[in-house]
């Protein structure tokens, strides 16, 4: 109920900002077309708090809706009132992977809020969690009172996607994912055919055999790198709060933390012994004329840098800092027009910026002396490697009466084609 308000606000706004820019169209005083755009700004700022707003409340409802599924996936009791495979989890019912991993789930979480006491649990928790104990995941191995427990899946899958929302390089939906088992290096080849075509043949030539139609390959590595978290302690009382949500609370945390290195290694990467950010692998498109200012005709040029086959792409778009987003949104055309054009979210059409979609990210370089501010491209011939999902550990003896739990994630990424990405640089001074 409360999103369908949201939407009615936003499509005010909307009618409310359009009518602001079209009462000054044909406006000639200069004080009024100031005291118009500056209303303008205002309504926009609130439809960008709006739209936050509306993002968070979305996120929530499937969120929510998930949970009830889950809820109602829920393993049966039997008779008994014992649950199948907790009161005994050697019998041979059958039992499915979701059900197994709720049990798993449920004795996990009964000791953690016991501060990592396996002697407060009972015996079917404790046969469980061993049963699902991985020792190459733990700080200490040997005993379980000295080492940890693998984590649930639902945990892990939280993690992955409060990454994806933290920074958009780690997002599928915007690079290209590759996701493997294992970590071994392995090359991928390149090729760059945009400039080579057909000739015209004469009635009875013979087809031209000089090698100028053979591919030229190039090729890119891609490893793993490895990064970890610190370790996240979490309290005795909070653990034994059994009305806080500590999936959630962990899953937050420890995903906010992978996915902060996650995406400023994939942006800003050196790609010395870490990935190749997408900033620094493109090629330099358009250099501005201002060390801390935007025209925009030139981002027409390095628009038009990129080839119309690139431009094409259905990833096609902008991606910059907020700040120079904010610097962007005033910029208008020849006609007086503004370069940025306000979506819809009811149809799921996105803001753009002469015709292609932009992503926010912070960790490209705010607009300064020779900083490489705006990116634009196919942000698909950028490769995201990842390997498996992140591994989360957990220590109890270490940080007694709390509980440790870090985690690691690898990844690497590449950019294939460096004619699909341009950036815009700003003046050295």
């Amino acid at each position: 109920m409360i999103l369908q308000q949201y939407y009615e606000e936003r499509g005010t706004l909307v009618a409310e900002a359009r009518s602001i820019l079209d009462s000054i169209a044909n406006e000639t005083d200069q004080t009024r077309i100031t005291e118009a755009e500056q209303r303008h700004d205002a309504v926009m700022a609130k439809l960008d708090a709006l739209d936050k707003k509306i993002e968070r409340e979305e996120r929530q409802a499937a969120r929510e809706t998930a949970e009830e599924e889950r809820r109602k996936q829920n393993r049966p009791n039997r008779g008994s009132g014992s649950a199948s495979g907790v009161d005994d989890p050697e019998s041979g019912e059958d039992r499915t992977a979701e059900q197994a991993q709720e049990e798993y789930r449920d004795a996990f979480y009964a000791m953690l809020r016991e501060g990592g006491d396996m002697s407060a649990l009972s015996a079917e928790s404790r046969q469980l969690l061993r049963r699902g104990y991985v020792e190459n995941r733990v700080q200490t191995a040997g005993t379980d009172a000295a080492g940890g427990f693998t984590v649930p899946t639902t945990l892990a899958n939280f993690i992955v996607s409060t990454m994806k929302d933290w920074g958009p390089m780690y997002d599928p939906g915007i690079t290209t994912e590759l996701v493997t088992s294992s970590g071994n290096a392995f090359d991928i080849p390149t090729n760059d055919d945009t400039g080579n075509t057909a000739a015209l043949k004469s009635e009875g030539a013979d087809l031209t055999d000089d090698d100028s139609g053979d591919l030229a390959f190039g090729e890119k590595n891609l490893n793993a790198y490895v990064y970890a978290t610190p370790w996240l302690k979490i309290s005795f009382e909070l653990l034994q709060d059994s009305a806080f949500n500590l999936e959630a609370f962990i899953g937050a945390k420890l995903g906010e933390r992978l996915g902060r290195i996650a995406n400023q290694r994939l942006t800003i990467g050196t790609g010395s012994s870490q990935p190749n950010g997408i900033v620094t692998a493109a090629s330099v498109g358009k250099t501005a004329a201002a060390a801390a200012a935007i025209a925009a005709d030139e981002l027409i040029d390095l628009q038009h840098s990129v080839n119309a086959a690139y431009r094409r792409s259905p990833r096609c778009g902008w991606m910059f800092a907020d700040t120079t987003l904010a610097a962007i949104r005033k910029l208008k055309d020849g006609q007086g027009n503004y370069l940025w054009q306000m979506g819809d979210v009811r149809v799921g059409a996105p803001d753009l910026i002469l015709g292609k979609q932009y992503f926010v990210n912070d960790d490209v370089a705010a607009m300064a002396a020779n900083a490489r501010t705006v990116v634009f491209g196919d942000m698909g011939a950028y490769i995201v490697r990842k390997v498996g999902s992140p591994l989360i550990g957990t220590v109890r003896e270490r940080f007694w009466p709390k509980v440790g739990m870090a985690g690691l994630v690898r990844f690497d990424g590449e950019l294939t084609d460096t004619a699909a990405v341009k950036v815009l640089r700003q003046a050295a001074s």
